[in-house]
């Protein structure tokens, strides 16, 4: 197991116990075991976004960029979405909100996510990390106990570093937000919803030749 990986996992576990905490890369579309969607697994186009909880940049994009995106695009069932995690600083808050994400359940995965992108200026701030992520839980009906659970589960932080190993290996994943398009890496950092949109309809054409 990748030592630095499992450091960032180790970190993660010690989240759960206490009472505050104070990237252009290659690409491939073939699916990473734990990915998770939105929009037509069979549409003709897959766009995969490499985020951390913790990246201002991502939570920036996911606020002004991706509503638009998903009206146009995965709502319309043009585009399949899929989301992949990563870790970036500090890396025991991403870790624990993925995890408390999944905890949460599928149909409530992105509400977590998106509620801690908002929560990031709060967290940043005050050095408040544990405290937004449990009220994020108890908004999502889990109690201090499930929460405190969750994030020591180190099942399931392992296969959190797994899928971020994967990220490492597979996709030489190196910062986030990244963007890939068809197995094609189209952008990396600030994106707009024009690079976007010539990436998807470019590919979208060629997919239909």
């Amino acid at each position: 197991m990748n030592t630095l990986v499992r450091s960032l996992v180790v970190a993660a576990m010690s989240f759960g116990l206490l009472t505050a905490c104070s990237g252009k890369t290659g690409g491939s579309a073939s699916s990473a075991e734990g990915d998770m969607d939105l929009g037509d697994p069979k549409a003709p186009v897959t766009l995969v976004e490499y985020a951390s909880a913790t990246c201002v940049h991502c939570a920036r994009f996911d606020k002004t960029v991706f509503p638009s995106l998903k009206a146009r695009y995965i709502d319309t069932g043009k585009v399949h979405y899929v989301f992949r995690e990563f870790l970036t600083p500090p890396e025991q808050v991403a870790a624990a909100s993925f995890v408390l994400a999944r905890c949460a359940g599928k149909d409530k995965y992105f509400q977590v996510v998106e509620a801690v992108f908002r929560a990031q200026d709060e967290m940043f701030s005050t050095g408040d990390t544990r405290g937004p992520l449990v009220r994020i839980a108890k908004s999502m009906g889990m109690t201090d106990e499930k929460f405190q659970a969750c994030t020591s589960d180190t099942a399931a932080l392992d296969a959190l570093n797994k899928r971020v190993q994967w990220a490492v290996d597979v996709d030489k994943i190196t910062g986030t937000p990244t963007f890939i398009v068809n197995g094609k890496t189209i952008a990396s950092g600030e994106t707009t919803l024009e690079t976007l949109a010539k990436a998807i309809d470019a590919a979208a054409v060629a997919a239909k030749k």
